[in-house]
């Protein structure tokens, strides 16, 4: 094991809108992607239509469950790394 390894494992947690953190599913809601991203504290006035324009764009991928629209996190974490990518190119 480096240095850099830790013993435990990571665990990633969403805030729950009270003040407190819950653990983040591998698998999102809307509501929760909104919150995973931060959208709701100081965002946009309206987050569902931000990420149905990431998804329009090609740079967020949503999967149906049923009739629900899910997130994948993985996917969450892939936009925020194209983005920033991005935003370096323009630097």
């Amino acid at each position: 094991m480096t240095n850099n390894q830790s013993i435990f494992p990571t665990i990633t947690v969403l805030p729950d809108g009270n003040g407190s953190f819950t653990p983040c599913p591998e698998l999102l809601t809307e509501e929760e992607a909104i919150r995973y991203l931060r959208l709701d504290v100081d965002g946009p006035k309206n987050p569902k239509g931000t990420l149905k324009y990431y998804r329009d764009k090609g740079i967020l991928k949503g999967v149906r469950v049923g009739k629900n629209l899910r997130y994948p996190r993985k996917e969450l974490d892939d936009m925020i790394d194209k983005l920033l990518e991005k935003k370096e190119d323009f630097r």
